[in-house]
């Protein structure tokens, strides 16, 4: 039976959500952060080294990464679903935007996290000015442009189809839900075609099988 190792409020979840669109059997390994450092917990090293989620085990195999747990999916369990046909173009953008998610829209929407906990961090007093203002320069010199520069780019990308790898929904839009969600609960966003994608998915059947199996998911709610 395949496992997914899943962290509450965590990229697991779209793990969860492809494959209730897969219809494959599965079995949930919770684990939940730790609510001071918000970080996994140490029982998922015993899982893989970096103790990190999402991570499945199938047939004595254990996949970590989300790009490359959703490529094995759909390769394994896909029946030619949810993926472009090889060698066409909409397969090079499937494969440009699961690569994309983690390596160009995260970055920045991490490093908003980090610098706002910065600015809320516990420290003495005489410090504090100090680091709301490297966190604030942060965020208003770097991070913020970035993340307009990403998103007004995903929004164009978006117009067309409303999907990221064609004409259809295939496995790249469930890769970038993730950020999306992030970047709506980090600030919000006013773009209309990023957030009519973002209704289109939630209103999916399996997006909502997801959600009732994995339980609570605080980053659609803005956590």
């Amino acid at each position: 039976m395949l496992t997914v190792h899943h962290l509450n409020n965590s990229r697991s979840q779209r793990v969860l959500w492809l494959l209730e669109e897969l219809g494959v059997p599965y079995e949930i390994e919770r684990y939940e952060r730790d609510p001071q450092t918000l970080l996994a917990p140490p029982e998922l090293r015993a899982v893989h080294p970096l103790g990190k989620s999402p991570v499945i085990t199938d047939d004595g195999l254990t996949v970590a990464e989300s790009g490359a747990i959703i490529e094995y999916l759909v390769e394994k369990y896909g029946h030619g679903r949810f993926a472009p046909k090889h060698g066409t173009p909409e397969r090079l953008r499937y494969t440009y935007w699961l690569h994309y998610a983690e390596g160009s829209a995260m970055p920045p929407l991490l490093l908003k996290l980090i610098a706002r906990r910065i600015a809320s961090a516990p420290m003495p007093f005489f410090a504090k000015p100090i680091a709301r203002k490297i966190a604030a320069t942060l965020q208003s010199s770097f991070i913020d442009p970035q993340l307009k520069l990403h998103l007004g780019y995903i929004e164009k990308q978006l117009e067309t189809t409303g999907w990221f790898a064609g004409d259809e929904f295939t496995a790249a839009d469930v890769q970038m839900s993730f950020p999306l969600e992030a970047a709506t609960a980090r600030g919000g966003i006013d773009l209309p075609a990023v957030s009519a994608f973002l209704q289109r998915i939630h209103a999916r059947p399996g997006y909502q099988r997801a959600l009732e199996r994995g339980g609570e998911y605080g980053i659609l709610g803005g956590a």
